[in-house]
């Protein structure tokens, strides 16, 4: 591991290749056994002011209310055994890991995302997956990881380190939000089948099949035109059907004084038998849910600043296919956006760091016009030894609603001190 942690090494944690190249080696036979991880905990102070919004991805939980906690930051503690061998000219490998909270508490909406893992709970068991492959034609992953459409936008969000948005009750759940549903859509923890090329001169691509999800809506807290769903959203069954969700990506990085990388992704999946908001059984029939998104980080002298756009049909907001669709089966438009800048001090190696973005879903005629979440962090994350950083955030974020009912303002303002340590 290199002298002074960076974004790069939470990253590379979170992604959880099947050879980690941070942990605890083992020789075991014919495999070598890596094992690995990250332990972090955070006292959040966050005061929230205005409407109440939504459970997931909005700013606000009880209107105006302060809450402190000590809970574990965005990036989960993390237990990871992987182990890599050479086999009949095959690079064979797996990893399998287990992510414990660091709070006492349950916040009881671990079923706020019904497709995927949820948010409730101290307990999560991200990944399971195996790979085969060679370096001259690629890799073969099967089984459970992070999912490929927006994954980078994670991975160089700074809030990694940290904590980010900590309101809507989170706190007492396995992680925090950081800047999911605001600035970009969740990746999420999926089943899949995915091919990785190698990596030709920098540039490299993966494609894969990963479980098909449902539409949903989430449950609106209060404020304006309360109804199924953040604004009576159609639900769907079937999980796509007879077909997967498709999802790709593609990314080109380089080294020397002046480093960097761009990088774009897709996500397309059939959504069937949509069913009226509410649960009413009216057939609304099927439909294509689809997104992209292209970005890029650059890093020269110690600067580093990354630019990210995605845009969504019928995709949601905050977490693939929440409130994708109107109460008649229509889909809704969507984008996330985020600007990063950050400045590593010569020295002590603190990366000082100040981040801005947005998530947006627009509304069909005759329903709301826009929901809109938005927040700017500023951030301190200061290495006091080679596997242990000091962090802390301040964010404030803001959910806006605005619709012919009435509008719906909430924000939230956090502030976040603690230490994360990989190994």
């Amino acid at each position: 591991m290199n002298n002074k942690l960076s974004l790069a090494v939470a990253a590379a944690l979170l992604a959880g290749a099947s050879s980690a190249n941070a942990g605890i080696m083992i020789p075991a036979g014919d495999w070598t056994l890596d094992i690995g991880g990250v332990v972090n905990a955070y006292y959040t102070n966050t005061t929230t002011s205005g409407d109440n919004v939504t459970v997931i991805g909005g700013a606000t939980e009880n209107g105006d209310e302060s809450q402190n906690n000590i809970t574990t930051g965005l990036l989960p503690n993390y237990l990871s055994v992987s182990g890599k061998t050479r086999q009949n000219d095959l690079d064979v490998g797996f990893t399998i890991s287990i992510n414990p909270g660091a709070s006492t508490t349950n916040s009881g909406i671990q079923n706020a995302n019904p497709n995927g893992n949820g948010y409730g709970g101290n307990q999560e068991n991200r990944q399971a997956f195996l790979t085969f492959g060679d370096a001259s034609w690629g890799s073969i992953k099967i089984g459970k990881d992070l999912g490929i459409y927006a994954s980078d936008a994670i991975l160089n969000d700074m809030t990694l380190l940290g904590v980010g948005s900590a309101a809507d009750g989170l706190a007492g759940n396995a992680t925090t939000l950081g800047r999911i549903g605001t600035g970009f859509m969740y990746a999420d923890w999926k089943s899949q089948v995915a091919y990785s090329s190698p990596n030709w001169n920098g540039f490299n691509f993966t494609v894969g099949v990963t479980q098909a999800w449902n539409t949903y809506g989430a449950a609106q807290v209060g404020g304006a035109a309360a109804a199924p769903g953040v604004f009576g959203s159609a639900t769907s069954v079937g999980r796509g059907g007879s077909q997967p969700a498709f999802e790709g990506k593609a990314a080109y990085a380089w080294t020397g004084d002046f480093a960097g990388k761009v990088w774009g992704s897709f996500y397309s999946q059939k959504i069937d038998q949509l069913t009226t908001a509410g649960g009413g059984g009216n057939d609304l029939g099927s439909d294509r849910a689809s997104a992209w998104d292209i970005g890029t980080t650059v890093n020269v002298a110690g600067f580093g600043l990354t630019a990210y756009y995605g845009q969504g049909d019928g995709t949601g907001t905050t977490v693939l296919l929440r409130d994708g669709y109107d109460a008649a089966g229509k889909a809704r438009d969507s984008d996330d956006w985020y600007l990063q800048a950050t400045y590593t001090i010569p020295g002590p190696g603190t990366k000082l760091g100040v981040s801005y973005g947005e998530s947006n879903l627009e509304g069909n005629a005759g329903e709301f016009d826009d929901y809109t979440n938005t927040m700017w962090t500023v951030g301190a994350y200061h290495p006091i030894t080679k596997h242990l950083n000091l962090v802390a955030e301040y964010s404030s974020a803001e959910s806006e609603v605005e619709a012919a009912a009435g509008d719906i303002d909430g924000k939230s303002k956090t502030i976040s001190l603690g230490a994360i340590l990989f190994f």
